[in-house]
């Protein structure tokens, strides 16, 4: 175990994070950069105490445990995790659950699809990168904590049922391919503690996703075209194209409309505009 290299690695990790990366609320007189100590410590669930051992190079051998909830609270990269597991002196071992690490070819690629509405969505369907039109279609996604940006928790715990799937047409094969999708996620990542939280979550909270998880269905069809009836625009008619990233196990959702259609001039409004001085409820 290198103490000195794993406290200036955790250290600089911490303070490359801002609060409102992990959901957490900036508050006044914020002296440090990026996250304080003890809510890192909060956020792996251990001690501050002994979190701050760490970064003082005179803590004890970290667990397998403490490492993975280290690297969950910092968002670490697989690099980022392998290269921590190596400074406490710990073989990596396969990912505990799925990797919310985007490529940069990937963020890329969705900003420079100005007319397209793209989202990036990790293995459980937590949306892990968005581009400008998407969030003006769909919810500004970075005022949300990473929890609420996951699109099968929004599906079956939303309030307001008509809002649950942001108004687009095919809730209900939606909510039978979710349900098959995350039970593939969870026998591929069955050690993931996250995935187990939310599965729980849901089966103790709608009884809908309750019956379709009971029924092992793991695989059904997608719409390809959706209507969306948006607040501001009105309805728009879209193309839902899904690429997948295997490597990364994750999905690059892209809504485009037929070029020169209503639809088409609703989207180009709709970047214009941006999320501002929109009062949409979702």
């Amino acid at each position: 175990m290198d103490k000195p290299e794993l406290a200036d690695f955790l250290r600089s990790r911490r303070e490359r994070l801002q609060p409102s990366h992990v959901g957490l609320p900036t508050g006044p007189r914020r002296r440090t950069p990026g996250l304080r100590r003890e809510e890192v410590a909060q956020l792996a669930h251990i001690s501050t105490e002994y979190y701050t051992r760490l970064e003082q190079a005179r803590g004890p051998h970290p667990s397998r445990r403490v490492l993975a909830g280290i690297v969950r609270a910092l968002r670490l990269s697989d690099a980022e995790r392998d290269h921590l597991y190596h400074l406490a002196g710990e073989p990596p071992g396969p990912p505990p659950g799925p990797s919310r690490e985007v490529r940069q070819s990937i963020l890329d690629l969705i900003d420079r699809m100005p007319q397209a509405a793209a989202i990036v969505l990790d293995a459980t369907y937590e949306v892990i990168a968005w581009n400008a039109l998407a969030a003006a279609l769909l919810e500004d996604f970075s005022a949300l904590a990473p929890h609420e940006r996951n699109l099968i928790r929004r599906h079956f715990l939303h309030p307001d049922p008509a809002q649950r799937h942001y108004g687009l047409s095919g809730e209900e094969v939606f909510g039978l391919f979710a349900a098959g999708h995350l039970r593939a996620t969870a026998a591929r990542y069955p050690n993931d503690p996250g995935i187990r939280a939310l599965v729980d979550e849901l089966a103790n909270g709608s009884d809908e996703f309750a019956r379709l998880w009971t029924s092992h269905q793991v695989r059904t069809a997608r719409h390809l075209h959706k209507t969306i009836h948006h607040p501001v625009v009105g309805p728009i008619t879209l193309n839902c194209d899904v690429l997948v990233v295997p490597e990364q196990d994750q999905h690059v959702v892209i809504f485009t409309a037929e070029p020169g259609s209503p639809s088409d001039q609703a989207l180009q409004l709709l970047s214009v505009l941006g999320t501002q001085n929109m009062d949409i409820d979702t």
